[in-house]
């Protein structure tokens, strides 16, 4: 029998499609399985036996002096389903429960409707898509477990569908509140720490890795830990959040209204060197202020006036002068090896003869550079020697890193020449970041002795101290007592008589040094370009008995440019708040225990407050007349031995009635009672109503009130 070639060639063909076909489809599965399904497929893999299994610790939080939370690990979440998972039976059921999961995602993310969320999901259903995001953004952990409870959803993972990645997120619960010293974390938290105190301390807060493994009990796979993991130490910094609060407004009211570039406000307990606020603020391109980099210890900048404190202390250390020596700075310019020295009001014929004392009130240019020229041209290197004695050359070596360190001349070095000197002595051929020039002041008020500024005062693991950070001296005494004396007293004068007047208090003494400077442009020194200023104030508080001290430092665009009126009068506002919020009064010294303190009463519900003065027997004269269980409104009065009370005379209820005087809770209640809406601005008593009283009442209509 012949053999028909023709139909052997044909099964030949269909055997060779049919198994390219198998190989190609073979191929696409594994090419599913290995990308689309990867996730699926891992998730299965960890039901069964898994070799050591890395478990991260959490990571441990930063916190403030006064206990609150600024920086901890949260975890989020990115939602998925997948359709596959429990089969026909599961299908059903999300068919049937459509509607009501919709409903509960739409409220659970309100940015998205339901009909939104029911199109996003059928869509993935007819894909049966098997890691399917269900919403687009990370959602918290409070949303989470609120989606977990929806129907479906709420079922395991293999049953239902509904599984989740995690991801450890870094939160600040304070937003920018001294961001930048606390530091931040990469987006991959596997490579740790950037910077601040979360890359210093991050050997601390990162605690130590865990190791499990799986293995199959009683015909379940359980986690069995063969090293539990060690969570990270909580860090207790020395920051108050309400000190930096306080820092972080005055400052940047300052630069929004001078236009400034940068900005920075250091406050530091004088005793112990603990920084209880620190800012650091940059003008971004879209003209708000954030913090970027830690500008208060990384700035290498020529300090200005600031620096002429220095100078002189070293003459009055050396016996070369004293606060009543003399100067002649004649019209205001000066000539010094060829180069004109010139004092802020040259154009107004200078400051003529003056002493040391009156030489820092005003800050002038000529008379430091010219004491520290006479006596020390010939042994520029005594100058320099003194100081150093002080320690303001000295790299502070602080706990968080990026610190600069301080640059000051010697005149063996190759460019110092004879202008060098006079120059130097009032801050200029040398550079010092900010918190270097604070520290060094926060010795003169400390009693000369210089302290390490602090960040952190200690780690702490489940309620106990694993590690304290206490102060260190750096300097046990940067000058004799007696220089001491006389500089404190010439500071106190530069802010109570001289150009530092912006930085004071009718409470209480500071004391303080102004600063301005001109911005050198590297090469181009300080006349190419825009010109550029560093106006700065540093100083202390209260000047008897030094508390706090703090500089402020900005740079300014512009020819307009005061120590005193710019960073001197944020320094004020500073120290102002401060104070007043660490008041602590003794009231035995306070009240007269004989006689009665008749108090502010505001207006109101003259009822209550009857209630309240009589319980506190505090003596009333009542100018009202009252019926049980009707409200009387009225308004009060102090005099010398009583409170009067006295009724309003209008009661109409169609009528705006005057809530001014009163505090929020009766005015709301007053307005709201007559068909009113209210809305607040402000705290304490109601100083200003919208709608002027006896005014028609328009039912619903809005009523502005501003209380200080």
């Amino acid at each position: 029998m012949a053999v028909n070639r023709k139909n052997i060639m044909i099964r030949y063909f269909f055997v060779v499609l049919i198994m390219g076909l198998l190989g190609i489809a073979i191929i696409i599965k594994a090419a599913i399985i290995m990308f689309a399904e990867r996730k699926y497929w891992h998730d299965v893999a960890d039901r069964f036996v898994k070799e050591n299994v890395t478990v991260k610790p959490n990571r441990g939080n930063i916190l403030s002096a006064d206990g609150k939370l600024m920086a901890s690990s949260l975890p989020e979440y990115r939602i998925y389903m997948d359709f596959k998972a429990g089969g026909y039976t599961k299908d059903t059921m999300l068919v049937n429960h459509l509607n009501e999961i919709c409903e509960g995602l739409h409220k659970i993310f309100p940015d998205k409707s339901v009909a939104e969320f029911k199109a996003h999901l059928q869509k993935g259903r007819k894909k049966g898509s098997r890691n399917y995001l269900i919403y687009p953004k990370r959602i918290s952990y409070i949303q989470y477990k609120e989606a977990k409870r929806l129907p479906v959803f709420n079922l395991n993972k293999y049953r239902g569908g509904f599984h989740e990645q995690t991801y450890n997120q870094r939160k600040k619960p304070f937003g920018s509140l001294a961001a930048r010293t606390l530091g931040d974390l990469y987006a991959d938290t596997a490579q740790g720490a950037k910077n601040g105190i979360e890359l210093s301390f991050d050997t601390l807060l990162k605690g130590r890795n865990g190791i499990t493994h799986r293995q199959k009990v009683r015909n379940k796979y359980l986690n069995i830990t063969d090293i539990a993991p060690v969570d990270g130490c909580d860090i207790i910094t020395t920051l108050d959040v309400g000190m930096q609060d306080i820092c972080e407004k005055a400052l940047v009211d300052k630069l929004k209204e001078i236009n400034a570039n940068v900005g920075v406000a250091v406050l530091m307990e004088v005793e112990t060197g603990e920084i209880k606020a620190i800012v650091n603020m940059t003008k971004a391109g879209d003209g708000r202020y954030y913090e970027m980099r830690n500008n208060a210890i990384s700035d290498m900048m020529e300090p200005g006036s600031t620096f002429k404190t220095a100078s002189i202390m070293v003459a009055l250390e050396d016996g070369k002068i004293t606060p009543d020596t003399e100067v002649d700075t004649g019209n205001g310019i000066m000539n010094m090896y060829g180069s004109q020295m010139r004092d802020h009001n040259w154009h107004r014929g200078g400051y003529g003869k003056i002493d040391v004392t009156r030489i820092l009130e005003v800050s002038s240019n000529i008379g430091v550079s010219y004491l520290i020229d006479k006596y020390y041209k010939d042994n520029p290197q005594k100058y320099v020697d003194g100081l150093k004695r002080m320690g303001i050359d000295q790299t502070l070596q602080l706990q968080i890193s990026g610190e600069g360190k301080p640059n000051i001349k010697g005149p063996k070095e190759k460019y110092f020449a004879k202008t060098t000197l006079p120059w130097m002595s009032i801050g200029y051929e040398t550079q010092i970041p900010p918190l270097n020039i604070l520290t060094f002041y926060n010795a003169i008020a400390n009693n000369g002795v210089m302290v390490r500024p602090k960040f952190v005062k200690a780690a702490v693991k489940d309620g106990e101290v694993v590690e304290e950070y206490p102060t260190e001296v750096i300097n046990s005494k940067i000058c004799s007592d007696h220089t001491l004396a006389q500089i404190r007293e010439i500071l106190e004068k530069v802010v109570s008589q001289g150009l530092a007047k912006p930085a004071g208090s009718k409470q209480f003494a500071v004391a303080g040094k102004t600063g301005t400077a001109q911005i050198s442009q590297g090469t181009g020194g300080y006349k190419s370009g825009q010109v550029n200023y560093l106006v700065s104030f540093c100083g202390y508080f209260p000047a008897d008995a030094p508390k706090y001290s703090c500089i402020v430092s900005i740079q300014k665009p512009g020819l307009l440019a005061s120590g005193g009126q710019m960073a001197g009068s944020v320094f004020g506002k500073i120290a102002e708040r401060v104070y007043a919020k660490n008041l602590r009064f003794d009231i035995r010294s306070a009240i007269d225990s004989t006689t009665n303190v008749i108090p502010v009463v505001k207006a109101g519900e003259m009822n209550e407050a009857l209630q309240v003065l009589h319980s506190l027997d505090v003596p009333v004269q009542k100018h009202f007349s009252s019926h049980k269980g009707e409200k009387t409104w009225g308004h009060t009065q102090a005099s010398p031995n009583s409170v009067i009370l006295q009724s309003k005379e209008e009661n109409n209820p169609n009528v705006v009635p005057s809530v001014i005087g009163m505090g929020a809770k009766d005015a709301v209640f007053l307005l709201e009672s007559r068909g009113l809406k209210v809305r607040l601005n402000g705290v304490g008593k109601v100083k200003q109503q919208s709608i002027p009283i006896g005014n028609r009442v328009v039912k619903g209509q809005t009523v502005f009130l501003t209380l200080r």
